[in-house]
């Protein structure tokens, strides 16, 4: 079977800790073949544990990254930056361990930073976000791990909203395992056209999340999804899909994405309904065959 259907553990848990673990199980009751686990909190994660757990309820692990203001590695000062390699290192260590293909996320910067700057402040960011993926970028080919950059929205970040600006920092960077992670939220806002989108970007695409334009059940709302998946097969797209969302409970997470009200009757309908939808547009338009094994 070509592409794997996964579940974000923001729709479960956050912070995410060996004591979620057991949610394993109904993710995969769910049909899920991928957990998505977010290391928000590096103390409160085991990859051994991650590793038993994953291979107990037969779940494949995928690993991303939470951005905060102390993991900015295009910060003016040289000590965040710097603990934002040392947080991103430990994160590929992470996906080593339990065989993630990547780390994924918007870790160029920090969620929610948005400034009006000059160009020159612009640029100046864009380099030091360029400096800082290489070195982490340089510790992940040697584990054998790639980095899925993720362009957010407008309203989550001042430095790469769209594809085309994902791609001229992957080509800045300029090593072959860094690409992109696209997201059919953030290209909602702000992709003038999905295909056209896809197909310039298609080299990079290491990985796709899917959740609807207001971050709720994919296909309860506008996203444009015949279009997304029928250009996701002329690329041959044959990784994971993965279905994100946020609990709106959690402040710090609610606050840098905007998210200021239930987008879903549970998280859990969330989790269900979106597999269901997801599962469908996978077998229609991706041709792999795959079957509910729930």
């Amino acid at each position: 079977m070509k592409n794997k259907i996964g579940l974000s553990t923001f729709i479960l848990a956050s912070p995410f800790s060996n004591n979620d673990l057991s949610l394993m199980g109904k993710v995969k009751s769910m049909g899920y073949d991928v957990l998505e686990i977010c290391i928000e909190d590096t103390a409160i994660l085991s990859s051994d544990a991650m590793s038993v757990a994953a291979k107990n309820y037969g779940l494949d692990i995928s690993i991303c990254g939470a951005f905060g203001p102390d993991r900015d590695i295009s910060h003016e000062d040289p000590t965040i930056r710097a603990q934002g390699i040392t947080y991103l290192n430990t994160c590929i260590d992470f996906a080593a361990k339990v065989g993630s293909p990547f780390v994924s996320g918007p870790m160029y910067s920090a969620t929610g930073k948005t400034r009006l700057l000059s160009p020159e402040e612009r640029k100046q960011q864009f380099d030091w976000a360029v400096e800082s993926i290489a070195v982490v970028a340089g510790y992940a080919q040697a584990k054998g791990v790639g980095l899925a950059i993720e362009p957010l929205n407008r309203f989550e970040t001042d430095l790469i909203n769209t594809l085309e600006q994902g791609v001229e920092l992957c080509r800045a960077v300029g090593l072959d395992n860094v690409g992109l992670l696209i997201d059919t939220f953030h290209m909602h806002i702000e992709e003038k056209s999905l295909t056209e989108s896809i197909r310039m970007a298609a080299p990079y695409i290491f990985h796709v999340q899917v959740s609807e334009n207001d971050r709720g059940t994919p296909g309860k709302g506008q996203v444009h999804w015949d279009e997304f998946f029928t250009t996701l097969n002329e690329i041959n797209y044959e990784g994971m899909i993965v279905v994100e969302s946020f609990l709106p409970t959690v402040k710090e997470i609610a606050r840098a994405v905007s998210l200021w009200r239930p987008v879903a009757p549970s998280m859990d309908v969330l989790a269900a309904d979106g597999f269901k939808f997801i599962q469908s547009k996978v077998l229609q338009h991706l041709g792999d065959g795959r079957i509910n094994r729930a």
